[in-house]
């Protein structure tokens, strides 16, 4: 890391011992012949304790804090064997917790042609003209992060890059994973035609002669998705390691991982990665941060018998979170579903990705069992249908600590953002995406909606609703 971050030091360790220790204890004359595996001394820890705000010294064992204070009142618990850092007064805190990431979406994209931050339609031709070059013909170019408000807002057509990739299938995701764009040859091979229908919760773009432009839009995707080689085993395997690597190199100790579930994606790839990757890291005593995972909401019953049989808490590296599911698409897209139509696009409010019916019923079902429900929901009107819903669900249910979740909550309508605290609602936000938003938001919406419905962090706060902070990487850059 550069800037700051040289005089940072973040750790994950786990406090287990107070700070302050009664001398006089039996407790305390055995803790005294315990011996600290590593002492940490000279620096500014914060300890996140109101009685003891920062220590300027701290003694791990076996990963964990065992005592935190001054120097001479750690180095009573130092032995022969204890190891000493000393930090020359850099600053210490706890490792940051991610609420809403992709963990293993993130590290296969960092291995795949990059498109993210591009800024002209030239420089994005020239990406995909460089990426194919040294390309074994007939394998597929894939990668994502583009967005086309960095260039004027236009978006890509097969048409930009079918002279220069006639023998590779293209699929780019845009950064917001709620659209992708094909070649023809991509299109081809899919069997992506005029004649084709829209599927339910998605859009297939086209011209105006009909012809399909190469853009997929959210449950579309899938048309493309669904011809891609899968990826390996080993691949997915490297893309733990590279992801965690990028975690812990930005402070991040925990994720919360949305898995590779977006619209369109099969809902088994999540559970493959839990399988072919997550245990065997753990196993194999190749994981890196803990995890706290969520499943696709259709597969709740599957995620209820793996609780029945292990538990939540499956090591101290993997926790079963809960289950997630999607209302809409995303601002970038023109996808997230709103009750005014939008600025650029008169006749579209957006797209409903899932029926409310089957939303309820899953989430009904997933609440009764105990597990924590996740919805992504951007646009206004879809808060507003998640939030009406949840308030249904626990009339129905009883009332208990549940904990619903709304993963974005980035447009809400006057008097929402009070429902979440009413409720008892998680707005799990990632303020992120307003940089992303920020040039782009006022031309969808208007000025009057951007301003005073977007991004409500604070009124949220102010409502008593549980906000929780991510990045929602690869979306957005850590």
């Amino acid at each position: 890391m550069s800037g700051g971050w040289s005089a940072l030091l973040v750790l994950g360790f786990s406090i287990i011992l107070s700070l302050d220790i009664h001398h006089n204890s039996d407790e305390w004359r055995h803790r005294r012949q315990i011996s600290a595996e590593l002492m940490i001394r000279n620096g500014s820890i914060y300890t996140s304790d109101s009685s003891l705000p920062f220590a300027d010294s701290m003694a791990i064992l076996h990963s964990r804090v065992l005592r935190i204070g001054t120097y001479s009142f750690v180095k009573q618990v130092s032995g022969d064997g204890t190891k000493e850092l000393n930090l020359e007064g850099k600053i210490v805190v706890p490792g940051f917790i991610d609420s809403h990431v992709h963990l293993i979406p993130g590290g296969l994209q960092m291995a795949r042609v990059k498109v993210r931050g591009v800024n002209s339609k030239h420089d994005f031709i020239l990406k995909v003209k460089e990426a194919v070059e040294n390309m074994k013909e007939g394998s597929w170019l894939l990668g994502g992060g583009w967005n086309n408000d960095f260039w004027g807002g236009e978006l890509p057509s097969a048409s930009w890059i079918d002279d220069i990739t006639p023998h590779h299938p293209v699929w780019l995701t845009r950064m917001d994973g709620h659209m992708g764009f094909a070649n023809s040859l991509a299109m081809k091979i899919a069997g992506v035609t005029s004649s084709m229908e829209d599927p339910d919760g998605g859009t297939i773009s086209r011209n105006a002669d009909g012809e399909p432009t190469g853009l997929m839009i959210d449950s579309a995707m899938k048309v493309i998705d669904s011809c891609i080689p899968e990826v390996s085993v080993e691949e997915r395997r490297q893309a733990l390691h590279r992801a965690s690597k990028y975690a812990l190199m930005n402070g991040v100790t925990t994720v919360v991982d949305m898995g590779r579930y977006f619209p369109g994606v099969p809902i088994e790839s999540s559970w493959e990665d839990f399988s072919d990757v997550y245990k065997w890291a753990d196993l194999s005593g190749k994981m890196m941060i803990r995890v706290c995972l969520f499943f696709p909401l259709p597969t709740w019953s599957h995620v209820l018998d793996t609780v029945k049989s292990a538990g939540r808490k499956l090591s101290q590296w993997i926790y079963i979170g809960g289950v997630k599911a999607f209302a809409d698409g995303s601002l970038g897209s023109n996808s997230a579903l709103f009750h005014e139509p939008y600025a650029d696009e008169p006749l579209n409010n957006g797209l409903q990705v899932t029926d409310v019916e089957s939303l309820y019923n899953m989430t009904v079902k997933s609440d009764e069992s105990g597990l924590q429900v996740a919805i992504h929901a951007i646009g206004d009107k879809a808060n507003d249908l998640v939030l009406d819903m949840y308030k249904s669900v626990a009339t129905t249910n009883g009332k208990r600590d549940r904990r619903f979740r709304i993963e974005h909550a980035q447009h809400l309508a006057p008097g929402s953002a009070t429902k979440f605290g009413e409720q008892g609602i998680v707005a799990s936000v990632q303020p992120d995406h307003l940089l992303d938003d920020a040039d782009s938001a006022v031309k969808k919406i208007g000025i009057e909606r951007a301003q005073k419905g977007s991004y409500l962090f604070q009124s949220l706060h102010a409502s008593n609703a549980l906000v929780a902070f991510g990045s929602d990487w690869p979306i957005s850059i850590l």
